[in-house]
């Protein structure tokens, strides 16, 4: 059955909904499991979830309707012009993003050739390694804030421990490296950004 053109319903509808099922299970367990637990930041959630959605609906079309291959390129070119302008993503936020794509053109590309257990088995080694390497492992991630610092004085070679014992005390955060940015003479004020181990 067809309106103005179009099927209202076809056997792909339910692979299509089988496999978002399977795409948006491990996206959460990769995303609120994982991720938010450590970092604890829902501006992220919500970007990862809705890339990843995006994602996956847009190779299932391309996937599903022979487009040529100027549109394709056409519609991919959109995302590469798109930058958000936020602040500078962290690698590990960087590689949490490249993690939810890769899932999403997994999940939506794979073909007759591909089996529903390789396609979960796929997913499941990719969240079993994410798990172990932040949970078992417990990697120590060396987290940095900017931050704009009064003490002026503290910012000579000589007084470096007690800029760092201030910087501790005000911050609670176990710092292991202060770089120093640019210098305001006439506010007294400085640019810093300290590094710190944010273990899990």
């Amino acid at each position: 059955m067809e309106f103005l053109d179009i099927t209202l319903y076809d056997d792909d509808f339910l692979k299509m909904m089988l496999r978002f099922g399977v795409n948006l299970f491990f996206l959460t367990l990769i995303i609120k499991s994982l991720y938010y637990k450590s970092a604890e930041r829902k501006d992220f959630v919500f970007t990862y979830y809705m890339i990843s959605i995006i994602v996956f609906f847009l190779c299932f079309t391309l996937k599903k309707y022979e487009l040529d291959i100027g549109m394709a390129l056409g519609l991919f070119a959109i995302f590469g012009i798109i930058r958000y302008r936020t602040e500078q993503m962290e690698i590990k936020e960087m590689t949490y993003l490249f993690v939810v794509i890769g899932i999403s053109v997994i999940n939506s590309l794979a073909n007759k050739n591909m089996s529903y257990a390789e396609i979960i088995a796929g997913n499941a080694i990719v969240v079993g390694a994410m798990y172990s390497i932040e949970r078992v492992w417990a990697l120590k991630h060396n987290a940095r804030k900017e931050i704009v610092y009064e003490k002026i004085e503290n910012i000579k070679p000589q007084n470096y421990q007690f800029l760092k014992e201030d910087l501790e005390s005000r911050t609670g955060l176990t710092i292991n490296k202060i770089k120093i940015g640019n210098i305001d003479f006439l506010k007294d004020t400085v640019h810093l950004t300290i590094y710190y181990y944010n273990g899990y």
